[in-house]
C-alpha cells in the first residue's frame, strides 16, 4: 500500500505538470512527463537536486521546450509543494507545540540565520546590479536565462485550470502521508503510533530527502531521532526507516531505469 501511494503521487506530479506547460503554450504527452519525473527522482540519488535539472533537460531534448522555461515550471511547483509542507508543519506545531519548542530551544542558532540572510541579500544585490549595468555576453545570456526562468515560474499564475493544479498538489501530499502511515503497519511496535509522532517523523524525513541524495543512510536515522522524542524504541524506528526508504528507492530505481531506456525508443517511434 505504501509503494502504491508513492507511485500515485509520482504519476499525479507528472500529470499536474501539464497545466504549467500548457500556460506556456506547450502540449507535452503524459509518457514523456512521467519518464522525466522518474528519471529526475533517480538522478537525485546520485547528486542532490540534480534531478530537477535533468528533468527540464528531458523536455528540452525531446520536446524542444526551452530549458529555462521548463526549469522555471519545476521551481514554481516546488514552491507550491513548499506551501503545503509549511501547512503540514503548522498543523504539527499545533499538535506538538511543546516538543517542537524544546527542540528549537536546544538547536536553533539565530545568529547563524541572520548572518546567512545578510550574506544572501548582499549577493542578490550584487547580481542585480551586475545584470542591470553590464553589457557583456555573459550578462546578456544570464538575462535571457533569468527571463525564461521567471516566465516558467509565473506560469503557475497563468494556468487555466488553477484548481486542478491545487487539487493535484493536495493529492500528492496526501499520498505522501498515506505512504508513511501505511508503512508503519510493517513494524509491529509502531502500530497505533500517534498522529503527532507520525507527522514529526514525516517532516524530518522530508527535509532529509530534500537535503541529501535521496536520504541514503540518513533517512532511517532522522526518523529514529524524531520517534525518540516520543520514547519509541530505536530499533523498530530504524527498521521502519529502512523499510520505508528501501521500498520507495527500489520503486524509483526500477521505474527510473526503465524510463532511461524507454525514453529515446518512445520518442523515436513517435
Amino acid at each position: 500500500m505504501g509503494i502504491l501511494c508513492g507511485l500515485m503521487s509520482h504519476i499525479s506530479r507528472a500529470y499536474r505538470w501539464k497545466y504549467q506547460l500548457g500556460a506556456l503554450g506547450y502540449s507535452i504527452k503524459l509518457p514523456n512527463r512521467m519518464m522525466a519525473v522518474f528519471i529526475a527522482y533517480l538522478a537525485n540519488y546520485g547528486i542532490p537536486r540534480s534531478g530537477e535539472v535533468l528533468r527540464a533537460a528531458v523536455l528540452t531534448n525531446y520536446e524542444s521546450v526551452p530549458f529555462e522555461k521548463a526549469f522555471g515550471t519545476i521551481v514554481a511547483e516546488r514552491m507550491a509543494d513548499s506551501v503545503v509542507l509549511l501547512m503540514i508543519v503548522m498543523v504539527t506545531l499545533g499538535l506538538q507545540f511543546d516538543f517542537i519548542y524544546q527542540l528549537l530551544q536546544t538547536s536553533f542558532r539565530p545568529e547563524k540565520l541572520i548572518m546567512g540572510a545578510v550574506l544572501g541579500l548582499l549577493f542578490l544585490i550584487f547580481v542585480v546590479w551586475y545584470l542591470k549595468w553590464s553589457q557583456s555576453r555573459i550578462a546578456t545570456r544570464i538575462k535571457t536565462f533569468v527571463k525564461g526562468l521567471l516566465e516558467g515560474i509565473l506560469s503557475i499564475f497563468k494556468m487555466k485550470h488553477k484548481w486542478a493544479f491545487v487539487l493535484h498538489t493536495i493529492f500528492i501530499w496526501v499520498m505522501y502521508l498515506l505512504m508513511f502511515y501505511f508503512t508503519t503497519f510493517a513494524v509491529k511496535d509502531l502500530n497505533g503510533v500517534s498522529i503527532g509522532a507520525m507527522l514529526i517523523a514525516f517532516i524530518a524525513g522530508s527535509f532529509t530527502i530534500a537535503a541529501t541524495n535521496g536520504g541514503v543512510f540518513v533517512f532511517p536515522l532522522a526518523l529514529a531521532a524524531a520517534f525518540s522524542i516520543f520514547d519509541i524504541p530505536e530499533n523498530p524506528s530504524i527498521a521502519f526507516g529502512w523499510i520505508m526508504w528501501t521500498s520507495q528507492t527500489l520503486m524509483v530505481i526500477i521505474l527510473g531505469s526503465l524510463s532511461f531506456l524507454w525514453l529515446p525508443i518512445y520518442n523515436r517511434i513517435k
